[in-house]
């Protein structure tokens, strides 16, 4: 018999942290039993669809009642949380059961520095692995006083049946000119960077920008495009990125301190080329020149500077990068490459 995989959820939307704790669980269902818990959303409703038992929960009691049952009738368990108080509830039921276990904890970061990494140390010394998204999760996690001797990374990846599946752009055959910005509109994520840009750079008016995402700054950030820069629009929303990407002839990312950056996997599947900052999460992902571009972050005139180099180089450059990011992609962040890792830590539980 496999042993279970119960994996907690803190939000039951469908963002990069739910739709990597899906693929991961779909990934691994050759050796490991998936089962979603959750609270009340979209995403309970794709593990469903994916075929994956699911468990709805609307606070901590909740969960810990009905995550009791399970614990109780199988004796070899992996265990994932995003939650702290989800990864004690699992802690404490396991006192009474002494089931044998491999609990990871995971950590995507966020905009509270606090929330999002200060209060993991709750967990330093408990039979606990902390699995960072990134080198970048990592450090904050150390600045946070986390025991280094837990903290494992895993970065995200794409499922292989969504990068051979991504609606791609055709090969460059003339200079890129459309600009898409994948993000929340929030402060943290800089999207008011661009606009200083654009106010200090005017021949950059060649290039249309849009931007899908909604968030506390999308009101004044539009009245302000609007007023100042009609080559740039906040669609708001939308359920067409992956086709709308691969319209596109440049992906954009802003924000200086983002943990992961999912969109810029998307993206590489979509043959766009991507403009990261140079800290961050996102850093990390692409080779600078090579799998993609880089410029100095929270810097609008260095941003200026890069978009203007970028958008006059010639197809076969844009050409070589795109493909330099398809082959990155597939190396290192592939479901081959991404569940290795996890297969790796779930050794633990062994064979029956």
């Amino acid at each position: 018999m496999k042993p279970v995989f119960l994996y907690v959820l803190h939000s039951g939307n469908l963002y990069g942290t739910e739709r990597m704790a899906l693929a991961t669980l779909d990934g691994l269902r050759d050796r490991l039993s998936p089962v979603l818990f959750a609270p009340p959303g979209p995403a309970l409703a794709e593990a469903g669809r994916m075929g994956m038992q699911t468990v709805e929960f609307r606070n901590w009691r909740e969960l810990a009642l009905r995550l009791r049952p399970w614990i109780a009738r199988h004796g070899r368990i992996a265990f994932a949380a995003t939650g702290v108080s989800h990864s004690l509830i699992f802690l404490a039921w396991n006192l009474l059961y002494r089931r044998r276990n491999v609990h990871l904890h995971l950590v995507h970061g966020g905009t509270d520095e606090r929330e999002s990494y200060g209060r993991k140390r709750v967990l330093n010394g408990k039979a606990v692995r902390f699995i960072a998204v990134s080198e970048f999760v990592r450090s904050r996690l150390l600045a946070h006083r986390v025991a280094e001797a837990q903290i494992e990374v895993c970065e995200n990846f794409l499922p292989d049946s969504q990068i051979a599946g991504a609606a791609r752009r055709a090969p460059f055959d003339g200079y890129m000119r459309q600009v898409i910005v994948v993000s929340r509109v929030d402060p943290i994520k800089r999207i008011d960077l661009l606009l200083d840009c654009l106010d200090r750079h005017p021949e950059l008016k060649i290039l249309n920008f849009r931007i899908f995402g909604t968030g506390w700054d999308l009101d004044a950030l539009r009245e302000r495009a609007a007023r100042d820069h009609a080559n740039v629009v906040f669609e708001g929303f939308s359920a067409s990125i992956p086709q709308t990407l691969a319209e596109s002839d440049l992906l954009l990312h802003l924000c200086p301190c983002e943990p992961f950056g999912l969109a810029i996997l998307e993206a590489m599947a979509a043959g766009v080329p991507v403009l990261v900052p140079d800290s961050g999460g996102a850093a990390d992902l692409i080779e600078p020149g090579i799998s993609g571009f880089q410029f100095r972050a929270d810097d609008a005139d260095e941003l200026g500077a890069v978009l203007g180099e970028v958008s006059g180089l010639p197809a076969a450059s844009l050409n070589r990068v795109v493909a330099a990011a398809k082959a990155r992609l597939s190396e290192r962040y592939s479901s081959s490459a991404g569940l290795k890792r996890y297969s790796d830590l779930l050794k633990g539980l062994g064979d029956e």
